[in-house]
Protein backbone atom coordinates (compact mmCIF):
# COMPACT_ATOMS: atom_id res chain seq x y z
CA UNK A 1 0.00 0.00 0.00
CA UNK A 2 1.34 3.52 -1.16
CA UNK A 3 1.85 6.06 1.03
CA UNK A 4 -0.54 8.01 -0.55
CA UNK A 5 -3.21 5.90 -0.27
CA UNK A 6 -3.03 5.44 3.33
CA UNK A 7 -2.80 9.56 3.92
CA UNK A 8 -6.15 9.17 1.94
CA UNK A 9 -8.32 6.99 4.11
CA UNK A 10 -7.08 8.15 7.26
CA UNK A 11 -7.31 12.13 5.82
CA UNK A 12 -10.71 11.58 4.61
CA UNK A 13 -11.92 9.64 8.24
CA UNK A 14 -10.64 12.32 10.42
CA UNK A 15 -11.30 15.67 8.81
CA UNK A 16 -13.75 15.01 5.35
CA UNK A 17 -16.01 12.48 6.46
CA UNK A 18 -15.78 13.43 10.15
CA UNK A 19 -17.81 10.50 11.99
CA UNK A 20 -19.51 13.55 14.60
CA UNK A 21 -19.73 16.38 12.09
CA UNK A 22 -20.04 14.80 8.64
CA UNK A 23 -21.86 11.71 9.31
CA UNK A 24 -23.63 13.15 12.42
CA UNK A 25 -23.00 9.86 14.45
CA UNK A 26 -21.87 9.61 17.97
CA UNK A 27 -23.91 12.86 19.07
CA UNK A 28 -25.34 11.97 22.64
CA UNK A 29 -21.31 12.05 24.01
CA UNK A 30 -20.48 14.76 21.70
CA UNK A 31 -23.21 17.00 23.44
CA UNK A 32 -23.01 15.78 26.45
CA UNK A 33 -19.31 15.24 27.87
CA UNK A 34 -18.16 18.00 26.33
CA UNK A 35 -18.77 20.90 29.01
CA UNK A 36 -15.13 20.29 30.68
CA UNK A 37 -12.06 19.09 28.92
CA UNK A 38 -10.90 15.96 31.05
CA UNK A 39 -13.56 14.20 30.90
CA UNK A 40 -13.92 14.97 26.91
CA UNK A 41 -10.40 13.92 26.77
CA UNK A 42 -10.72 10.40 28.77
CA UNK A 43 -14.48 9.69 26.86
CA UNK A 44 -12.02 10.17 23.45
CA UNK A 45 -9.16 7.67 24.72
CA UNK A 46 -11.66 5.57 25.30
CA UNK A 47 -13.86 5.90 22.53
CA UNK A 48 -10.60 5.22 20.12
CA UNK A 49 -9.50 2.36 22.59
CA UNK A 50 -12.87 0.77 21.66
CA UNK A 51 -13.08 1.52 18.18
CA UNK A 52 -9.31 0.03 17.21
CA UNK A 53 -9.85 -2.63 19.49
CA UNK A 54 -13.41 -3.38 17.75
CA UNK A 55 -11.68 -3.50 14.30
CA UNK A 56 -8.80 -5.47 15.45
CA UNK A 57 -11.68 -8.31 16.56
CA UNK A 58 -14.46 -7.93 14.27
CA UNK A 59 -12.09 -7.54 11.20
CA UNK A 60 -11.00 -11.34 11.31
CA UNK A 61 -14.42 -12.60 12.79
CA UNK A 62 -16.57 -11.23 9.57
CA UNK A 63 -13.80 -12.67 7.31
CA UNK A 64 -12.48 -15.70 8.20
CA UNK A 65 -15.70 -17.22 10.54
CA UNK A 66 -18.98 -14.93 9.43
CA UNK A 67 -17.82 -15.01 5.07
CA UNK A 68 -16.83 -18.48 5.45
CA UNK A 69 -19.98 -20.16 6.49
CA UNK A 70 -21.90 -17.40 5.23
CA UNK A 71 -23.31 -15.94 8.24
CA UNK A 72 -23.08 -12.20 7.08
CA UNK A 73 -26.58 -12.01 8.59
CA UNK A 74 -25.08 -12.33 11.92
CA UNK A 75 -22.68 -9.38 11.23
CA UNK A 76 -24.88 -6.75 13.37
CA UNK A 77 -25.39 -8.87 16.56
CA UNK A 78 -21.80 -10.24 16.59
CA UNK A 79 -20.72 -6.83 15.98
CA UNK A 80 -22.79 -5.48 18.80
CA UNK A 81 -21.25 -8.27 21.36
CA UNK A 82 -17.61 -7.48 20.81
CA UNK A 83 -18.70 -3.99 21.31
CA UNK A 84 -20.37 -4.50 24.58
CA UNK A 85 -17.46 -6.65 25.97
CA UNK A 86 -14.74 -4.25 25.18
CA UNK A 87 -17.18 -1.65 26.64
CA UNK A 88 -17.38 -3.46 30.08
CA UNK A 89 -13.57 -4.19 29.83
CA UNK A 90 -12.70 -0.74 29.90
CA UNK A 91 -15.25 0.42 32.42
CA UNK A 92 -13.81 -2.42 35.17
CA UNK A 93 -10.42 -1.19 33.91
CA UNK A 94 -11.57 2.08 34.30
CA UNK A 95 -13.21 1.89 37.69
CA UNK A 96 -10.29 -0.08 39.26
CA UNK A 97 -7.06 2.08 38.01
CA UNK A 98 -8.55 5.68 37.17
CA UNK A 99 -11.79 6.09 40.14
CA UNK A 100 -11.56 10.33 39.26
CA UNK A 101 -11.82 9.78 35.62
CA UNK A 102 -14.91 6.83 35.55
CA UNK A 103 -16.53 9.40 38.65
CA UNK A 104 -16.41 11.89 35.70
CA UNK A 105 -17.30 10.28 32.86
CA UNK A 106 -20.49 9.14 34.76
CA UNK A 107 -23.37 7.63 32.21
CA UNK A 108 -21.85 8.13 29.50
CA UNK A 109 -18.72 5.58 29.63
CA UNK A 110 -21.53 2.90 29.48
CA UNK A 111 -23.52 4.78 26.37
CA UNK A 112 -19.92 3.76 24.52
CA UNK A 113 -22.20 0.81 24.04
CA UNK A 114 -24.90 2.67 22.49
CA UNK A 115 -22.28 4.98 20.60
CA UNK A 116 -23.30 4.27 17.32
CA UNK A 117 -20.21 5.51 16.14
CA UNK A 118 -18.21 2.75 17.16
CA UNK A 119 -20.82 -0.05 15.48
CA UNK A 120 -20.51 2.12 12.26
CA UNK A 121 -17.03 2.32 11.56
CA UNK A 122 -16.87 -1.43 11.96
CA UNK A 123 -19.95 -1.27 9.43
CA UNK A 124 -17.34 0.84 7.04
CA UNK A 125 -14.41 -0.86 7.22
CA UNK A 126 -16.48 -4.04 6.00
CA UNK A 127 -18.56 -1.85 3.31
CA UNK A 128 -15.60 -0.65 1.92
CA UNK A 129 -14.15 -3.81 1.93
CA UNK A 130 -10.77 -2.70 3.26
CA UNK A 131 -8.06 -5.33 4.39
CA UNK A 132 -7.08 -5.53 8.12
CA UNK A 133 -4.20 -2.74 7.68
CA UNK A 134 -6.72 -0.41 6.11
CA UNK A 135 -8.94 -1.23 8.35
CA UNK A 136 -6.69 -0.13 11.29
CA UNK A 137 -5.59 3.22 8.85
CA UNK A 138 -9.44 4.24 8.45
CA UNK A 139 -10.64 3.40 11.93
CA UNK A 140 -7.54 5.45 13.65
CA UNK A 141 -8.78 8.26 11.33
CA UNK A 142 -11.94 7.87 12.96
CA UNK A 143 -11.12 7.59 16.53
CA UNK A 144 -9.16 10.70 16.11
CA UNK A 145 -11.96 13.10 13.90
CA UNK A 146 -14.13 12.14 16.87
CA UNK A 147 -11.52 13.46 19.63
CA UNK A 148 -11.14 16.80 17.40
CA UNK A 149 -14.71 17.29 17.26
CA UNK A 150 -15.09 16.94 21.13
CA UNK A 151 -11.96 18.51 22.03
CA UNK A 152 -12.70 21.44 19.73
CA UNK A 153 -16.22 21.59 20.83
CA UNK A 154 -15.71 21.30 24.83
CA UNK A 155 -12.98 24.52 24.08
CA UNK A 156 -15.56 26.72 22.38
CA UNK A 157 -17.98 26.04 25.10
CA UNK A 158 -15.75 26.84 28.02
CA UNK A 159 -15.05 29.98 26.22
CA UNK A 160 -19.15 30.90 25.65
CA UNK A 161 -18.80 30.71 29.39
CA UNK A 162 -17.54 33.84 29.51
CA UNK A 163 -19.47 35.63 26.72
CA UNK A 164 -22.20 38.00 26.64
CA UNK A 165 -25.03 35.81 25.62
CA UNK A 166 -28.33 36.51 25.50
CA UNK A 167 -30.50 34.41 27.67
CA UNK A 168 -32.79 33.08 25.29
CA UNK A 169 -30.07 30.90 23.75
CA UNK A 170 -27.91 30.11 26.59
CA UNK A 171 -27.22 26.12 27.03
CA UNK A 172 -28.42 23.61 24.77
CA UNK A 173 -29.62 25.96 22.19
CA UNK A 174 -26.04 27.38 22.22
CA UNK A 175 -24.20 23.97 21.78
CA UNK A 176 -27.08 22.96 19.02
CA UNK A 177 -25.78 26.43 17.10
CA UNK A 178 -21.70 26.07 17.77
CA UNK A 179 -21.96 22.59 16.91
CA UNK A 180 -24.00 23.62 13.78
CA UNK A 181 -21.85 25.96 13.00
CA UNK A 182 -18.23 23.53 13.37
CA UNK A 183 -19.92 21.16 10.95
CA UNK A 184 -20.72 24.16 8.26
CA UNK A 185 -17.17 24.99 8.75
CA UNK A 186 -16.07 21.05 7.98
CA UNK A 187 -18.06 20.97 4.92
CA UNK A 188 -15.29 23.67 3.92
CA UNK A 189 -12.89 20.51 4.03
CA UNK A 190 -15.05 18.43 0.75
CA UNK A 191 -12.93 17.27 -1.66
CA UNK A 192 -10.00 19.30 -0.06
CA UNK A 193 -6.72 17.23 -2.13
CA UNK A 194 -9.15 15.48 -4.13
CA UNK A 195 -9.87 13.08 -1.47
CA UNK A 196 -13.50 12.04 -0.51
Amino acid sequence: MHFSEMFSIFFAALIINNIILMRFMGLCSFLGVSDKMKPSIGMSLAVAFVMIMSTAVTWPLYNYILIPFHLEFLRTISFILVIVSLVQAVEIFMKKNAPVLYGALGIYLPLITANCAILAVTFLNTDHNYDFLRSLIHTLGVAGGYSIAIILLTAIRLRLNFAPVPRLIRGYPLIFFTAALMSLAFMGFTGLFGIH
